[in-house]
């Protein structure tokens, strides 16, 4: 059984604009009308299964694969129509053969694909294979739509015998327009059609000596249009033919709507079908859009949303500050306060929104690691609840609804409530959500509540079941943040929002005289903690950055010695069988020598020489052990000798690169034209001269002309699959992101990668496009074709 959600609570979160999103991406008719009307899945079961059906989408989409649903349109009024034994228009019947050719392609398609997508395998069966229709329907049709001789041996006859009469009738004609006789009487030497008949344009004054029926004249009655009395019986004949054609064709038309009308329940199945995977790719497109992800739902009971974006924010996009919202333990209530335009409301409806499209079976704009109760229901109040035509005030319009939310709520539903009981004395007003707050825990619902009361933010350091938020205020820039911080109150900071509001800049200075004497005191202190708290919070994030980088070298360089060792120990290998063989083969020819002496008379001299041999064979290995121990004699990966002017072996380009400057753990270095800036600690094996040439002056003859060859080309930005999507970030955070990104693709061996930056104000791919003119990763770069995403995406080369 579906979940039903109050009309209320979807008009606050703006839930149909989600449901208009997913419909825009359908590409059928009858999948936007589903996509309208989809509903909220009543168990975890059912909503595994539709997350899952729109996961195997995507996996298709990662394929570049899309569903074969070309030609697919409405005809489910046709087919009605059809099986009550109407009759169908040409156009009609036309579309109904490509409808029927669209079900087999797309079964076939999922058929050859079922062991990755088995789901949407299994509804592609309910689409009828109905091919012998469609192709006999199909080869009845011309392409402009007239039905084809080669629709039944009856047409084709009754037509010849059509086109015949035609011909005999114009030829007696010409022979009429070519008679010096007959011409004068006519206004003009042609004939044309009136009324289905031929014939000529005589002067009226003529009429009596052209014989004939009179079909039409002119509106002036100068010229009448006769039929000629020697062309009335062939054009009774040519009348008779074409109402045999026309009854043919009605029922070859006829024929073929029966045969549609006896197959329309299975043509409306499949249409049902199409429409279920029309929707369901939709899906997969507007999680893509979204960046969404699935969350762990099932048996979950806390809440944890990693880098949460408003979906409606994303879909128009709109720059959106990711936040991470966070309910643990025994916390049920988050108590959201701060500035106003802060962005409290956005986090409270971008939740309830993410728990909509939870329950509609859709992934969430929010991160990996993400966990999400399937609430049993949701409830909201957002925005002014002011009732007009119940002669209600704001506050009592609210009230209301407090009261229509208690009533309703049950345990393990989700409320939404903003600024509660704010539009009354403030005592009061805490004194009413308090107590709300407390009824609605006390039947087991979670709250997500925003406010500017005090005794709301104070309840977290009472009860454990609620927990305090804010969204951050900086004062130096006099705006906020738009970052929500779990675990503190926020101050309103209304004087500066004012002031940035433009609110005069006396009444605000006279507003901060007032609320000191009113307690600005405390609220300049608590500005004050948050400041510190703000610099403690960044040199927090920056300590973590560094700890995270200095153990990613650490885990390089230790990477790096293995492979060092792993290499020596080969080189050791190689080299101690070649000296073996040289010293085997040297044995031997010693031998062979003294063999020779032997045979000699003298035997000293012979002797002389075993001696001078044997010398000569322990001389050999010392030299091999010399040549060994200074060939293995390589320095192991570490910074310990950097110096200017030195070589040095580059872990990430694998080559060897000069050392130009040093600075603490940073090196500007030159590898041929290229310089980049790299940490020390990827630099390994010193050396004072330029490292020698190859040993093999033919490779060094083919790298050379291969890179003659690269430089004559000329020079393009491939297409590529390595891609980072900054869409929604603040150019900050989106530059960060990306200079790790082109680190990371460089040290892999990408030649290219595409940068997903949306097209919104043109701000954030400006900045990203400027980075990149600079950057020292970067060969070129260019905006994206059409087909890759126009200029809301920019490709570019990487450096070799």
């Amino acid at each position: 059984m579906n979940v039903q959600i109050a009309q209320r609570t979807l008009e606050d979160l703006g839930y149909a604009e989600v449901l208009r999103a997913l419909a825009h991406r359908c590409r059928t008719e009858p999948g936007r009308e589903r996509a309208l009307a989809r509903p909220f899945l009543g168990t975890e079961e059912e909503v595994a299964e539709a997350l899952a059906l729109v996961a195997e989408t995507r996996r298709l989409a990662q394929e570049q694969f899309s569903l074969p649903l070309g030609g697919v349109t409405d005809l489910r009024g046709a087919l009605e129509l059809a099986s009550k034994n109407g009759l169908l228009e040409p156009r009609q019947l036309i579309a109904a053969a490509q409808l029927l050719f669209a079900f087999v392609r797309t079964r076939e398609a999922l058929e050859e694909r079922q062991h990755v997508v088995p789901r949407l395998a299994a509804i592609s069966r309910r689409l009828p294979l109905l091919e012998p229709l469609a192709v006999r329907i199909d080869r009845s049709f011309e392409a402009d739509g007239e039905i084809s001789d080669r629709a039944s041996p009856e047409l084709r006859e009754a037509r010849d015998r059509v086109r015949g009469l035609h011909r005999r009738i114009k030829g007696q004609l010409e022979e009429m327009l070519h008679d010096e006789n007959f011409l004068p009487k006519l206004r003009e030497n042609y004939y044309t059609i009136r009324n289905g008949r031929y014939v000529v344009p005589v002067v009226s004054n003529y009429r009596g000596e052209v014989p004939g029926i009179v079909h039409n004249a002119s509106q002036t009655g100068q010229t009448l249009f006769v039929e000629p009395e020697r062309l009335v019986g062939l054009g009774n004949d040519l009348a008779i033919a074409q109402s045999l054609v026309a009854e043919e064709e009605r029922r070859i038309l006829q024929e073929l709507t029966n045969q549609l009308g006896r197959e329309a329940a299975k043509a409306l199945e499949g249409i049902e079908a199409v429409a279920e995977l029309d929707e369901a790719e939709a899906a997969a497109v507007l999680a893509g859009d979204l960046r969404a992800y699935t969350p762990e739902f099932q048996g979950v009971e806390d809440l944890s949303l990693v880098r949460l974006r408003h979906p409606r924010l994303v879909l128009r996009d709109t720059e959106v500050v990711p936040n991470d919202v966070e309910m643990k333990g025994q916390a049920r209530a988050l108590v959201v306060s701060g500035p106003n335009a802060g962005g409290k409301t956005v986090t409270l409806t971008a939740v309830g929104l993410c728990a909509l499209m939870l329950r509609a079976g859709l992934p969430i704009p929010a991160g990996e690691g993400s966990r999400m109760p399937l609430y049993h229901t949701v409830h909201s109040t957002v925005g002014d609840a002011q009732d007009l035509s119940q002669g209600l005030s704001t506050f009592s319009a609210h009230v209301a609804r407090l009261r229509d939310i208690t009533l309703a709520v049950a345990k393990n539903s989700l409320v939404l409530i903003d600024e509660i009981a704010a539009d009354t004395d403030p005592r009061e007003g805490a004194a009413i959500a308090i107590a709300v707050l407390e009824e609605l825990l006390g039947k087991g619902a979670v709250v997500l509540v925003t406010t500017h009361l005090e005794e709301l933010k104070a309840l977290a350091h009472l009860d454990p079941r609620f927990l305090n938020a804010r969204v951050g205020f900086d004062p130096k820039r006099m705006a906020p943040t738009y970052k929500l911080q779990l675990g503190a109150a926020g101050a309103s900071s209304a004087i500066e929002v004012a002031a940035r509001m433009g609110l005069p800049a006396h009444i605000c200075e006279r507003a901060r005289d007032l609320s000191m004497n009113a307690g600005g005191a405390l609220a300049k202190a608590l500005t004050a903690a948050e400041e510190e708290r703000r610099r403690l919070q960044d040199e927090l994030e920056r300590a973590k950055v560094a700890a995270e980088e200095s153990e990613r070298l650490r885990k390089e360089l230790e990477e790096q010695k293995v492979q060092f060792e792993r290499e020596r120990k080969a080189r050791l290998m190689r080299f101690n069988e070649e000296v073996a063989a040289a010293s085997e083969q040297a044995a031997a020819e010693v031998q062979e020598l003294l063999k020779v002496l032997r045979a000699q008379s003298n035997e000293k001299a012979a002797s002389e020489a075993r001696a001078q041999l044997l010398q000569r064979m322990e001389e050999a290995n010392q030299r091999a052990k010399a040549a060994r121990a200074e060939l293995f004699q390589v320095e192991a990966p570490g910074p310990a000798d950097l110096r200017v002017g030195a070589w040095a072996r580059h872990s990430g380009l694998n080559k060897d690169v000069e050392i130009l400057e040093l600075h603490g753990d940073q090196a500007l270095v030159a590898a041929g034209i290229m310089k980049m800036r790299v940490p020390v600690s990827e630099l390994s094996g010193t050396r004072t001269g330029k490292p020698k040439e190859s040993k093999f002056p033919e490779r060094n003859k083919q790298a050379q002309q291969l890179q003659r060859a690269k430089a004559a080309a000329p020079e393009a930005v491939p297409s590529t699959n390595y891609r980072c999507d900054v869409r929604g970030m603040r150019a900050e955070d989106a530059l960060g992101e990306l200079e790790s990104f082109l680190d990371r693709g460089m040290r892999s061996g990408e030649e290219a990668a595409l940068i997903i930056h949306g097209h919104g104000t043109g701000a954030l791919r400006q900045a990203i496009r400027d980075y990149l003119a600079a950057s020292p990763y970067i060969r070129m770069f260019r905006p994206g074709e059409n087909h890759e995403g126009g200029d809301g995406v920019t490709v570019v080369a990487l450096r070799a």
